[in-house]
């Protein structure tokens, strides 16, 4: 057991100050050096810290580092998984974890050849509502399950695609199920498993000058587990965000959990079952003009902190978020179909 762990950040934009910031509240853990191909970039972070602008010259540099925590562009987190894996350093990889499979499969493989953990952000999971739903499933309460659907509609306008930056790009951004609503194709595949037979419809309504994909589609599906599915989306909302919303018809009942970031249980309507009172949901991340979905980065990186000492195991594993990245890719592949 170690009494500290030395964390290096790489990519000190929103989300890496986010992931900065929880690092210095946490007890047993410690933000040893930050990287960013931008100085700029490094506002906001104590410059007692010392700054790289390459992963290389801080991997070089700074032995003590145990976890590399990887907050860069999508398009470049598979490139700087392994580069950290080769260096023997445990990841946390920020969603998703990679834009393809093949990709993601590669830092399983150098996981495993390293023998080093690799933490997914899949945030989703630790609200109290996800928590609960999932405790459905695992005990079977609703039985057999017949209709789920999933609808994520949010605003993202040019206060979040920015000219000139990555987001909304093919290469770096991957696609609005890759940014947007990647922990909600989690959360589907973490509460029903895998899915075949997908049909999609993708629109570009008020994006055309902002991404270089759509921002909106509709998704049925049938789950290999049995039952069907629809996942809606779009980001085509003016002004803010509507809502994340999950609803689940089965055998024994119906519940729905929605709200902005699926936040809230809206309904529960179950045989012989009476539902519980459930802890408080963390707020939304608050950006310049926008939000993001529950601030519970917090429970990913204290998951880090509780396997490395041998008091859990990842809550969200590299095979796992692998999976992920497969699911959006095969749904993306109509796209061309």
């Amino acid at each position: 057991m170690k009494e500290v762990i030395h964390f290096a950040l790489i990519g000190c934009g929103r989300i890496g100050k986010k992931h900065a910031e929880i690092i210095q509240s946490l007890p047993g853990a410690e933000l040893t050096a930050v990287c960013d191909t931008n100085q700029g970039a490094v506002a906001g972070i104590s410059k007692a810290i010392p700054f790289y602008l390459s992963i290389d010259a801080l991997l070089d540099t700074e032995k003590s580092i145990d976890v590399v925590s990887i907050a860069t562009p999508n398009g470049l987190h598979v490139t700087h998984a392994l580069k950290a894996l080769h260096a023997g350093k445990h990841i946390v990889v920020e969603k998703p974890m990679g834009l393809t499979k093949a990709s993601c499969a590669e830092v399983v493989e150098k996981a495993s050849q390293v023998n080093k953990q690799v933490f997914c952000v899949m945030q989703n999971r630790y609200s109290p509502p996800s928590s609960w739903i999932k405790d459905l499933m695992l005990s079977k309460r609703l039985g057999k399950i017949f209709l789920v659907k999933i609808d994520c509609f949010w605003n993202r306008d040019e206060r979040y695609y920015i000219k000139g930056g990555w987001k909304g790009t093919t290469s770096l951004d991957g696609g609005t199920l890759f940014t947007q609503f990647s922990h909600f194709v989690d959360m589907m595949y973490w509460l029903f498993g895998d899915i075949h037979d997908i049909h999609a419809n993708f629109f570009d309504f008020n994006h055309q000058q902002t991404t270089a994909f759509e921002d909106a589609g509709i998704i049925h599906f049938r789950f290999n587990n049995g039952g069907a599915g629809v996942f809606n989306y779009s980001t085509a909302l003016w002004d803010k965000n509507f809502e994340s919303t999950l609803t689940v018809i089965a055998e024994n009942g119906t519940v729905k959990i929605g709200g902005q970031y699926m936040n809230e249980v809206l309904y529960c309507h179950i045989k012989d079952y009476t539902m519980p009172m459930l802890a408080p949901s963390q707020p939304p991340n608050a950006y310049s003009g926008y939000t993001g979905s529950a601030a519970n980065h917090g429970f990913v990186f204290q998951n880090v902190l509780d396997v490395l000492n041998g008091r859990s195991t990842v809550s969200t594993n590299a095979l796992e978020g692998m999976k992920v990245a497969e699911i959006i890719e095969n749904i993306y592949k109509l796209k061309n179909a």
